[in-house]
């Protein structure tokens, strides 16, 4: 039979397809790297999160390996070049947590807009501030996009009710003008965004892509949004940003850094949680109650479909 490993914390809606597909299952979310390594030799398939790379060692060891899942929409803590090399087939989801993302972008977005984490805690410290906490309206803004894959799109979608124009970006797409979002060029991003939303996967192509000279080029402060990944942005040079006005608010769902205590020894970690002018989320943009079995959901169509005997 074919047998797969589960080593990280899936909804069970994943195990019960591939049970019904006719695999054994083997669920142990708890394994380590190490004891994940031991016993990879005896698995065709691996499904994980987040929880450690699979990288090339994992891959030599998992001689029967055909298939890696990950559950959620990023690839990169998964070395699929030296997995094509052997292979390995490679299969996510970013169908099943989009709609988490594009809410959580909406959410962080219309906070910041509106100053809500700002009068709340003023509130809460005796502090009525009715001016000082006066909203800018998103109707009316545009809207830059860059990346129009699943996240971007959906994205897309949930402001078509907020009278914006959306224009997006996608260096590996053309044509791709929908009844949501126009294409546009990446001059035309800068000239004319208000607001700039990253959705976008970390590569090497896009590993500190947003740095002081990428900022320097925007026309307008604009409010940024990054619930892709923490190190597509130089930390220091978005706060850089702030402090100058370029970037008028940022919400980040990820950081260059990210868990305590690796975290808190960063060197910019005190101005960044000093700034009144970022709202922070720990990377739970694509993890919503519904997204958890979406994810698994999905995985398990991919696998039907990959018809392993």
């Amino acid at each position: 039979m074919v047998k797969i490993l589960i080593a990280d914390k899936l909804h069970p809606a994943f195990k019960e397809k591939a049970q019904k597909l006719g695999y054994l299952v083997d669920d142990c979310p708890d394994y380590s790297r190490e004891q994940t390594l031991s016993v990879i030799h005896e698995y065709d398939g691996l499904a994980i999160r987040t929880k450690f790379n699979i990288d090339r060692e994992i891959m030599e060891a998992a001689t029967r390996l055909r298939f890696i899942a990950r559950a959620g929409a990023g690839m990169d803590n998964i070395d699929e070049q030296f997995a094509r090399e052997r292979n390995i087939s490679c299969i996510n989801a970013p169908e099943g947590n989009r709609d988490a993302v594009a809410e959580h972008a909406l959410g962080l977005l219309l906070s910041l807009m509106n100053n809500l984490k700002k009068g709340d805690t003023e509130i809460r410290n005796g502090y009525w501030d009715r001016e000082g906490n006066r909203g800018v309206e998103l109707m009316g803004k545009t809207v830059g996009i860059i990346g129009y894959g699943f996240m971007g799109q959906a994205f897309a979608r949930r402001l078509s009710g907020f009278g914006v124009n959306v224009i997006a970006y996608d260096k590996y797409k053309t044509g791709f003008s929908d009844e949501y979002a126009n294409e546009a060029s990446m001059e035309q991003i800068v000239k004319q965004s208000d607001i700039l939303s990253l959705h976008i996967p970390l590569t090497r192509e896009t590993r500190q892509m947003v740095d002081d000279e990428y900022l320097f080029h925007f026309r307008k402060p604009i409010w940024f949004l990054n619930t892709a990944r923490g190190e597509i942005v130089n930390t220091q040079a978005l706060l850089k940003a702030v402090r100058n006005g370029k970037i008028a608010a940022a919400g980040l769902d990820v950081l260059e850094s990210e868990k305590f205590p690796a975290l808190g020894q960063q060197p910019w970690f005190d101005e960044l949680v000093n700034c009144g002018k970022v709202l922070l989320s720990p990377h739970v943009a694509g993890w919503s109650v519904e997204s958890y079995r979406k994810i698994s959901e999905v995985l398990g169509e991919k696998l039907e479909k990959l018809r392993l005997t």
